[in-house]
């Protein structure tokens, strides 16, 4: 919906004050349009768009009755459109979604990947109004820390994640339909080797899908010798590192917690800059509650292990200050290279009305693209805590209701494959009578505390099976057999087993007859229904099969 005039220049005047505006010269001519053809630029009867935002990711301007908007150029400043809902962009030549301009003033730091370059002119934003229905869901492809080191990496990244998402959907896809509505990448684009950007936005862009980023603190410039400079790189390539986008179904702000710290013990914490909080205040201002508001970033809100501040808790409780009167809101959040949920309460500062929901997503690059390589020559890459590497799907409703789905890669999204819910481990082989020690773990890779686990044998009655903090024993095992290896079975070797946080047990009885039982367990997913998976195993009365 477009606000009135009167409305517009009363959200300008809340927004930005006429004293702000006065402090430096406008940027005249600025103006957002209705791309009626598509191409980006504003053509011969294009009509401007009111009470549009324009923002430099501190200050938020509104387009007046004819579109125009004037936001003075500020130095090192990333200013863009804050996509409305029922609009779509046309693409830049790298494939990513038209929405930004880039203001460097004056020459900035000299940078191993180039910074951002000198740009200091006024743009037009052309919105093209969206024809599909949107009704329905919206669904986003989720990707964290796709990290490649190399153009090796990015080979692994095109076959084992894109590519079968295209291949998956291209028998079922109606025409023109799209692989998902939106996708967005929640940093650590690369490992440290910026020069890598072009070959991975060609793959992404092979999906079709606007592709949002937020920065991570691999997609740092490293000789920067100050936080304000650290991302030009990053923004040279994708624009602002803090954003704003909206759809019908939800709002979605991406944000940069990566605070550079050059000379301090730990080269970066996570946290937020005080111009964020001011884009963030003067945003949620006027954001609606009805729609789910997504906050995408890379480094957790939760910190990393008790007593050790891996995002400043001042700044967390700050956001969280600013959040606590949304009642439908979701973090999304990478890094970590595991997979958890987590509830914030009181007890991290939260305050709204029911805990928030902070999805830690599992690593595209699962395990830093690492340990033995398949028939195709692709890494298996599981993480330590025993989550396939892949990529999660939200759906979200129009009623603000929204699911989360994590899909192992080479999926496809196709369900007629390996069960992507849960990884079952249990010996093969146990003496009958001998003490019940072993037992089977369950590995379920969206398992949260509350999730129920049961398991039954030959079909009896079904028991829970109870959640334990521990390396999964699989990746222990694989760990084992690197240390067995007289030679190297991989490039890098598997990652070392760390606690999870989604894995059960239960034992395995050795006083049944002698031969082979079958164990089922069940898991009950809040989005996705009741999901089972089975295996077996033997007793015997001797050592000898």
């Amino acid at each position: 919906m477009r606000p009135s005039a009167s409305v517009a220049a009363l959200l300008l005047a809340l927004i930005v004050p006429a004293a702000a505006l006065a402090q430096a010269a406008p940027c005249d001519g600025g103006s957002v349009f209705e791309d009626r053809n598509g191409n980006g630029r504003r053509d011969a009867g294009e009509p401007g768009l009111q009470g549009q935002r324009v923002s430099d990711g501190e200050r938020i301007v509104v387009t007046d009755a004819q579109g125009r908007y004037r936001l003075p150029l500020r130095d090192n400043r990333s200013q863009f459109l804050i996509k409305p809902a029922g609009y779509r962009l046309a693409n830049r030549a790298s494939g990513l979604p038209d929405y930004w301009l880039n203001v460097r003033l004056q020459a900035g730091p000299a940078l191993k990947y180039g910074g951002m370059p000198v740009a200091a002119s006024c743009r037009d934003y052309g919105l093209i109004t969206e024809r599909r229905k949107a009704a329905g869901d919206l669904d986003v492809l989720v990707f964290a820390d796709p990290q490649t080191k190399t153009a090796t990496d990015v080979d692994y990244y095109r076959r084992d994640i894109v590519e079968p998402l295209l291949t998956g959907r291209r028998a079922d896809r109606r025409a023109g339909a799209r692989v998902a509505d939106l996708g967005l990448s929640l940093g650590d684009i690369t490992h440290d080797d910026l020069s890598l950007y072009p070959k991975l936005n060609a793959v992404t862009a092979s999906l079709e899908v606007p592709w949002l980023h937020a920065p991570g603190n691999h997609d740092l410039d490293f000789d920067a010798t100050r936080d304000e400079d650290s991302l030009l790189s990053f923004r040279h390539v994708y624009g602002p590192d803090t954003f704003a986008w909206e759809e019908a179904q939800a709002n979605f702000v991406v944000l940069d917690d990566v605070v550079y710290q050059p000379g301090s013990k730990t080269d970066y914490i996570g946290g937020l800059r005080p111009d964020q909080f001011a884009f963030l205040e003067r945003y949620l201002a006027g954001a609606s509650k009805q729609r789910l508001l997504v906050l995408a970033m890379h480094i957790p809100l939760f910190d990393a292990a008790p007593g050790r501040e891996t995002f400043r808790h001042a700044d967390r409780e700050r956001l969280f200050a600013l959040l606590k009167d949304f009642p439908n809101l979701l973090v999304l959040s990478g890094h970590s290279h595991t997979q958890r949920h987590v509830f914030h309460d009181a007890a991290s500062g939260w305050q709204g009305a029911k805990p928030l929901h902070e999805y830690n997503v599992g690593a595209a690059c699962g395990a830093f693209w690492s340990g033995v390589k398949d028939a195709q020559g692709i890494p298996d890459t599981t993480m330590s805590d025993g989550t396939p590497n892949g990529y999660a799907r939200l759906s979200v409703r129009a009623d603000a209701g929204y699911g989360l789905r994590w899909f192992p890669a080479r999926q496809g999204d196709s369900d007629k494959v390996a069960n992507p819910y849960l990884r079952l481990y249990l010996p093969k082989v146990l003496r009958r009578g001998s003490y019940p020690i072993r037992g089977v773990f369950a590995n379920v890779y969206m398992g949260r505390e509350d999730s129920r686990v049961e398991y039954r044998l030959d079909g009896g009655d079904w028991k829970p099976m109870r959640r334990v903090e521990q390396p999964d024993p699989a990746v222990l095992a694989e760990n084992a057999r690197d240390d067995e290896a007289e030679r190297l079975r991989g490039y890098d070797r598997a990652a070392i087993a760390t606690p999870s946080a989604h894995l059960w047990n239960a034992p395995l009885p050795t006083d049944a007859a002698v031969g082979e039982h079958q164990v089922e367990v069940r898991v009950f997913d809040p989005w996705q229904g009741e999901q089972r998976m089975s295996a077996s195993y033997r007793l015997l009365d001797t050592a000898q099969d």
